[in-house]
């Protein structure tokens, strides 16, 4: 079972999976990743916003990210992203293992052939497999954590107080830029996904301050190590456990 970590804002750090940079073509586009072994078995680091986080989220080309997963052979992808919190329980600091999303992109190419009719059930858009290991290791580490439902945005701007509200009164519980169609076409492509989110911020209005990229990245170098630690824990079982969800089996892309 070769497992992919997508490292989202925050999250660039390819040593600690001992990575070896590469790159692959792929009908959708060339994509960077990072390839190295862990706990001796390969696994594949792939920066979601490219070198030096480079790529603002409504120009991530998600197709030829998940392609270039699915051509390497990887089987289970765990991703991380830096969210804002849409309500005040949620404070910065905290991890939020997503459960459910909600869309509210505009522009992007939401499957690998968008002329083909295909309609896939999403009642669980995040591998239960994933989570049931991800959410084990947190509480063994006793880290503070919640389960919840993303929000995604086009970006690259931030949410006005007025959507923050709307969005919370939706069911929403974190917002952020990157997990759609990252999650859909992992899902079409028959890759097991879930993610494990940062709370950075609090969303407009909610916030005493105006939101800037900076608070994200001090927030998640303040959690790097317990996110690698996270990682490091997760892993291991990742690679080795055998499948135990409902996720669809593997397709071509």
């Amino acid at each position: 079972m070769i497992v992919a970590i997508i490292g989202g804002s925050g999250v660039y750090d390819p040593d600690l999976f001992q990575t070896v940079e590469d790159s692959l073509e792929t009908s959708f586009g060339k994509v960077t990743f990072y390839r190295g072994f862990f706990n001796e078995k390969e696994i594949i680091f792939l920066p979601r916003h490219g070198k030096g986080h480079s790529v603002p989220p409504h120009l991530i080309n998600y197709r030829a990210n998940i392609a270039a997963l699915k051509a390497l052979g990887v089987g289970r992808i765990l991703a991380t992203s830096a969210v804002g919190s849409l309500t005040e329980e949620l404070a910065p600091g905290t991890f939020v293992l997503l459960d459910q999303f909600l869309d509210f992109t505009k522009r992007r190419a939401l499957l690998f052939d968008e002329t083909e009719v295909k309609h896939i059930d999403f009642t669980e858009p995040y591998c239960l497999g994933i989570r049931s290991i991800v959410k084990e290791e947190l509480e063994k580490m006793n880290l503070n954590y919640s389960e919840g439902c993303y929000v995604c945005t086009e970006g690259p701007r931030y949410e006005t107080p007025a959507e923050v509200r709307m969005f919370r009164q939706l069911g929403g519980d974190v917002v952020g830029m990157t997990n759609v169609p990252e999650v859909t076409l992992a899902r079409e492509a028959g890759i097991c996904y879930a993610c494990i989110a940062t709370v950075t911020n609090f969303g407009a209005g909610i916030s005493q301050t105006p939101l800037n990229h900076e608070e994200v990245v001090e927030v998640m170098d303040a959690n790097a190590s317990k996110l690698k630690k996270l990682l490091a824990n997760a892993l291991p079982r990742l690679q080795n456990e055998e499948k135990s969800c409902s996720c669809p089996c593997p397709k071509e892309v």
